[in-house]
Parts: C-alpha cells; structure tokens; sequence
C-alpha cells in the first residue's frame, strides 16, 4: 500500500478553493455577501472580460482593523460564529470563513479597507495564499477588494471557464438576485465600463425589481403578504396571463438568503393550477422569513440551497399566500388596444417578374391571367384552322384507319412555352414539356400555339408531373391537343372555424386544416432563410425583457434574425426592442414569439444549426399562423387553398399532423346510395 503522506499547505488549499469559487459568479457572491454583513449602505460591483481578469467590489461597510486583515485570509477565519451553538441562529450571508482564504489561493487580491474614525486604512496585497505586502495607507472608509487574474496558478480550472460574455451573464444573474434579496442596500452593476443597472436603496422591494428588471415586468405583479405557522411569505407574484416560458424569474430567498428549492417552486405552480397555460411558469420574487433553528443552511459550500425542518410547513405557506394574493387582486386585466398596423413604411417592393413563393394572391389577378391566356389561343384559332383544314383533306384517312396508323407513326407533342426556372429548381430539372404556368396559375405572358412535333402523344399527370402516353386517340379531325389545365379548387366555406372546405374539378370535396397548413407554410418560408424582402419597420418599437444568457443568444446571432426577417436594438440590457419584424406574423403575439425564439437560441447557442434551431422556426410559425375561429375572408381562403393544393412540400405540418384530406364525389354518392 502506498505511504500516506499529509498534503502541503498549498495543494490543500487549491483543493478546498475549488469547493467554493467554481467561476467568477462565485467570486462576486462571496465579495457582496460580506459586503452587505458588513453593514454596507452602497455596493459597487465592476468586472471586464467576463471577471476572468479584473473584479471589483467597493463597499461604504465597518471596514477592517490593520492587524484584522491577514487574519481575514486564513482558512476557517470568521468573525460571525464563536462557539457550535451559533450555527443554530446564523443570519448572516456568510459565516464559513472560506471566502478569502478560497479567493486569494487562485488569485491575485489587493484590498483596501478602513474602519470609520481611523485616520490610515489598509493597503494588503495577497498572491496565491502568499502575502506580498501589509501596509498602512489612504483611502475611504468602507472596504474595497480587487480580484486579478482568477485561476492563475489553476490552468486546469481555468480552461473550464466560459466565454467574457457567459461568465459575465452569470456574474450578473448574482448580483441581480442580491439587489433583491436586500432592497435596503444600493448596487452598482458595471460591466466592461457601462453601467448594467443600479437600485435606489431605498428598502422597496418593488424599486428594486423595476431597477433589475424594468417597468413592464414590475407592473405585472401582485403584491403577497402572508403568515402562515410561525413563517412569514411577503413579495410579489405575476399575474397568470404574463406568466413566463420557463422557470428563469422564479426568485425564492429565505431569510435574505438567495436559495434553489424543488419544494418552493412546486408550492408556487400548485397555486397557479387551472389559472395558467400549459407549458407557461409563473413568476415571482417571494421573501420566507422563518426561525434559523427551522433550516439548515450548512448543506451545501456555497450555501445555494438550504434544508427544511418541517418541509410541509414552509410548503403551506407559499401556497396559501400565492393562493390568497391571486385571489385578493380579482385578476380583471386591462384591456389594451393595440392598432393592426403600427409601422412606418411600406414593405419592399416586389419582382413581379418572377411571382414569391407562398404569397396570397387575390383571385381576382388569377382570373385576368387566364383571361388574358384565352384571349391569346381564340387570336391565334382562325390562321390555325385553314392550315390544319388543309392538311386533314391531304393527309389524313378515315378514322379507324387513322387510329391503326397514329398508333404505329410518330405522332404530335404538347409544347408548352418554358417560364424562367424558379430560384429553388435549375432549368435542367424542368420537365421537358412543363413551365410555371402549366402549374402555378400565374403566367406573365400568352401561351404560344401547340406546334406540330415528331414524338408519340403525350399528357400531364398531375400527381407526379411526369409524362405518360395515353392509351387511345379521338378523332384526328380535332385540332392538335391543348395543354392540361392547372385543376381548379374552389373555396366554398368553412367548417368549425378551422377547416376550409373546397371543391376540385367538380370531382372531389378537400378539406384543410388552416392553421396546420399557414403555419407549414410560414416554416417554409423562414426555413429558407431568405425572409429580408418581408422585414417591416416598426413606429413603435416592442421591448421584451430577457434573462443574460437570452439577451446575449440574441445577440450572437443578430444575422440569423435578420435572415428570418427580425431586427432588434440591443442597447437596453436586459431589455430588447424589436425594430422590424416579417409581414406574415406581424398580427401575432411578438412578445411571446421574440420569448421563445431566445429561448431556443440559447440552448443552441453552440450550434445554431441543430435541430434545436428547427423547434424555434417550429414555434414562430406555429404562433404566427392564423387560428381557429379567426375570421378569413374567401380570396385568402382560396389562396390558401391552392398553396396548400399544389405545392406537395405542404402536406404535413411542422408538427407532423396532416394538413388536408380529400374525398372523392363517387364516395360521397355511394354514401348517400345514389351509386
């Protein structure tokens, strides 16, 4: 067996540092933690590069003596306990006495402090655990430490720390959580040299929820006060129709004590039950006040989480005070009129040449391009006629002669006059004998006169748009065979205010889920990421408050959105303003769509090509189709119609449910017992 050898000094304090300052974040929870023990009225709090390499936290606190800050470093030095009877009332932040000793063993520390009355402060400078220099100095009263160069002497737990932008997300999310936990204290957030946010101070709790998350989050709130077996619940609570996508502003802090707690939240959604939509959290920012001895905070090193005496006490007391704020405030909302139209310019102008992909067309330009392709072939009849009379007295036998003999020669094809190849397909993918207006409605020209050519007979299969020769020929006296025509669907209504129903040729009856089938399309359409053309000016902006971590997904990926037709201002951490969002999903929900889309992107803020990038077009496209029961006029239910039709991509939804189903008039008949 190996010798058993007693660990250095040094070893043993990187071992125990790494229990306690895992990153940045946990640096500035420790340094705020014993600024506010301190007594400290104003904390300023200041990092670049994410903390990695500078950090400060400056407090107006009681300060330190001169002979007190060596002692400060050491491991297990405090001044909150004296004796095991006090870890049964601890009400201060921090009482392990690891803090320092922790930060300065993986860094580079200077300190400057000074107790009020004294006429020299402290000047201390600290280095791996080892100290550089003590010495008498000026400065103001209260405490200031510098942190520089965090894992200097750990390259491995250095190389596990995040990117600046991450690391200072996190480091934010703390000190967000302390400004609410003591409104009495006013904070300072700079980060890289711009001032993040600052509280008032002022002991409000409200004041400093507007200060940390702005006005529109603030306003949503309902005040809870509740006392419930010796345990006091005060705060605020969001009403149920703002709640939240996910869990991220569920705020819980027991005795000032910012915690993580199952047992909380579950006591919070219980409340919200019935009240709330699924896949919706509610939000909350909730004080528990209780006894010391009724927890245990001395279950986790960085006291993140904290253990209950009696767990069905404190989960009462959420519960009934959520349950009785809900209920006092009646939840009658405002009713806010926002107009249908709330931008400044027009959308950018279209090609006509080439018709967009996926757009209504009214019906009414369906039909002068039909018109107008009639009026060309009744022009070009009459010089046809003679030509052709001639030809039948010359070269033509009687009909079932002529049948024998079609069948054994070459025989005409339909020429169809080639429209330019669309963006998506190449033009030596088209079928020969297909262009765009044999399929798509839309013709920006006449079609010529069938011209007489060499090969067998053919004819247009719609279902597969592939030539096949047809089994029998009429008379030879008609004249050369036209091109089939594009099969026309007519609205005729609604079902259920879902389901549009339609008529094809006379033939079959279609029925199509209009919600399924416009949110497919919308995902196609944001799938190409071609959605710039659609991009709509907003005049009033739409400003939607973001955890760090979304604000910065967001941020990363400012050319994705913009390729799927959004464009924000990121100047308001943590706060973004949508300046233009895509024309087919202005009428939606933009607040709840520009939630979930950070949301997705922040999990794939790695890969923003995964398949994690496909759920967020899923749920843009799903909140911006239209709904059921929405009122649609006929010309956009028949456009919808013919998309849905004719475009074989649409025929499932992002989802996977089936769009349409059709049933065939002989079904019907047989029904009814007509057949």
């Amino acid at each position: 067996m190996p010798q058993i050898n007693v660990l250095s000094k040094e070893i043993s304090e990187l071992i125990a540092a790494g229990e306690v300052i895992e990153r940045p974040a946990s640096v500035i929870k420790e340094l705020v933690e014993n600024s506010i023990d301190s007594g400290a009225k104003h904390v300023t709090v200041e990092i670049k590069n994410g903390g990695a390499t500078f950090m400060r936290v400056t407090d107006d606190g009681c300060g330190m003596a001169f002979d007190d800050v060596p002692k400060a470093f050491l491991r297990h030095a405090t001044s909150k306990i004296t004796s095991k009877g006090d870890l049964d009332r601890i009400l201060t932040l921090g009482f392990r006495g690891e803090a320092l000793a922790s930060v300065s063993a993986v860094s580079r520390v200077e300190l400057m402090t000074k107790q009020p009355g004294e006429t020299f402060g402290t000047l201390y400078t600290i280095e791996g655990s080892e100290e550089v220099s003590h010495e008498k100095g000026g400065c103001p009263d209260g405490t200031t430490i510098i942190i520089r160069d965090l894992f200097y002497n750990v390259p491995a737990r250095a190389k596990f720390l995040k990117k600046d932008v991450t690391e200072a997300n996190a480091v934010s999310q703390i000190v967000q959580k302390i400004t609410l936990s003591h409104p009495e204290v006013a904070f300072k957030m700079i980060r890289d040299n711009r001032m993040e946010f600052n509280s008032a101070g002022d002991g409000e709790l409200y004041s400093a929820v507007y200060a940390v998350y702005g006005r529109d989050f603030a306003r949503d709130l309902i005040p809870a006060d509740y006392e419930y077996g010796g345990i006091h619940i005060t705060g605020f609570v969001i009403k149920p129709l703002y709640s939240r996508a996910n869990r991220s502003f569920q705020h819980f802090f027991v005795n000032g004590r910012y915690v993580r707690s199952r047992l909380c939240s579950a006591a919070l959604e219980n409340a919200y039950s019935n009240m709330i939509m699924t896949g919706k959290f509610p939000a909350c920012v909730l004080m528990i006040d209780l006894p010391p001895s009724a927890m245990d905070v001395n279950i986790h090193p960085a006291k993140a989480e904290v253990r209950f005496t009696n767990e069905k006490n404190v989960s009462d007391a959420i519960y009934f005070a959520v349950k009785n704020a809900l209920m006092n405030d009646g939840l009658i909302y405002e009713f806010e009129l926002k107009p249908p139209q709330d931008w400044t310019k027009p959308a950018p102008a279209e090609d006509n040449s080439v018709q967009q992909e996926f757009m209504f067309t009214p019906i009414n330009e369906i039909e002068k391009a039909e018109a107008a392709i009639a009026a060309a072939e009744e022009a070009a009849q009459p010089a046809e006629a003679s030509q052709q009379e001639s030809e039948r007295e010359t070269s033509y036998e009687p009909a079932k002669e002529t049948v024998k003999e079609y069948r054994s020669a070459p025989a005409p094809v339909i020429d169809i006059p080639k429209a330019p190849p669309s963006s998506e397909t190449d033009e030596d993918d088209q079928p020969e004998t297909v262009g765009i207006e044999a399929f798509s409605g839309y013709s920006s020209k006449p079609a010529a006169a069938p011209a007489p050519a060499t090969e067998s007979f053919r004819y247009l299969d719609r279902k597969s748009f592939a030539p096949r020769p047809v089994p029998e020929v009429k008379h030879p006296e008609s004249s050369a065979p036209k091109p089939e025509e594009r099969p026309k669907i007519r609205v005729i209504g609604e079902a259920f205010g879902l389901y549009v129903i339609a008529e094809l040729c006379n033939s079959d009856l279609v029925m199509i889920d209009k919600h399924a089938a416009h949110e497919r399309i919308i995902f196609e359409r944001l799938k190409s990421r071609n959605c710039r053309q659609y991009s709509q000016k907003l005049l009033t902006g739409i400003k939607v408050l973001l955890t760090a971590d979304e604000f910065s997904a967001m941020e990363n990926n400012k050319e994705l959105l913009e390729d799927l037709g959004f464009e924000f201002d990121f100047s308001q951490r943590p706060c973004i303003t949508a300046t233009a969002v895509p024309t087919f999903i202005m009428e939606a929900d933009m607040e709840d769509i520009i939630t979930e889309v950070a949301g997705n992107l922040r999990l794939c803020v790695h890969d923003p090509q995964s398949h994690l990038l496909d759920d967020m077009l899923h749920t843009v496209a799903c909140k911006s189709a239209i709904k059921g029961n929405d009122k649609n006029d006929i010309i956009e239910l028949q456009s919808l119609a013919e998309q849905v039709y004719f475009d074989e991509r649409i025929r499932h939804c992002p989802h996977g449910r089936p769009v349409m189903f059709t049933m065939s008039k002989y079904n019907i008949e047989h029904q009814f017992r007509r057949t």
